[in-house]
């Protein structure tokens, strides 16, 4: 198995990195947390894991172990293979995962598209005594919290760039959604909340098909 990959970054896709290593370039399927760390040309190094099918070798390259650990745990669940456990790091970080799992939040996990609430329940039954804990509940993708408003679009289209869609989508996207989100961060302001970025992503995806 490829534990890491060490190399020159040759191009960045909406869904994947290669990187040049010796002389041969190496896909990578990443998440777009990860693939926005990544600046053609620049030397860097990605934990990966490796998935094998009888028709395919596929590389998967993660900002960190701790991200890789949790794509391959999650994949020790029931009906969860590399693309859902892909779609779930797109949508909530390792953290925020051992969360929802450990407070057996199903809404946060049913915010990632193809996971239903039965789904989820057999998530948290499988992984809840070997997920682990949190590190805390500081901010999970950035240093600096961003203000609500600009959060939310992030989240989504992060989420929707994991999911295949392309950054002109998921701004069409968000752009459809964005009346209902205004309107709820206005009316959550006074408690600094966040706009249900779950509900929204589903939003944003029915916006999508229906186009």
């Amino acid at each position: 198995m490829i534990a890491f990959v060490r190399g020159t970054v040759a191009d960045v896709t909406l869904s994947s990195a290669v990187l040049e290593v010796g002389g041969v370039g190496l896909e990578l399927h990443c998440t777009p947390h990860t693939l926005a760390t990544l600046h053609v040309g620049s030397p860097t190094t990605l934990p990966t894991s490796m998935v094998v099918r009888e028709e395919s070798l596929t590389l998967f390259g993660f900002l960190d172990e701790d991200e890789k650990s949790a794509f391959e745990l999650l994949q020790t669940a029931s009906g969860v293979g590399p693309k859902l456990a892909q779609a779930m790091l797109a949508v909530l970080t390792p953290d925020e995962l051992r969360r929802a799992v450990a407070g057996e939040d199903v809404k946060a996990l049913t915010a990632v598209p193809g996971i239903g609430q039965k789904g989820a329940q057999r998530i948290i039954l499988e992984l809840k005594d070997r997920i682990g804990v949190a590190a805390g509940p500081g901010p999970s993708r950035t240093a600096a919290p961003m203000p609500v408003r600009d959060t939310w679009r992030g989240q989504v289209h992060a989420g929707l760039v994991g999911l295949g869609w392309s950054a002109k989508e998921a701004d069409k996207a968000i752009d459809a959604v964005a009346p209902e989100a205004e309107q709820e961060a206005e009316q959550q302001a006074e408690q600094q909340a966040e706009p249900d970025v779950g509900a929204l992503l589903r939003a944003a995806l029915r916006s999508l098909s229906r186009a």
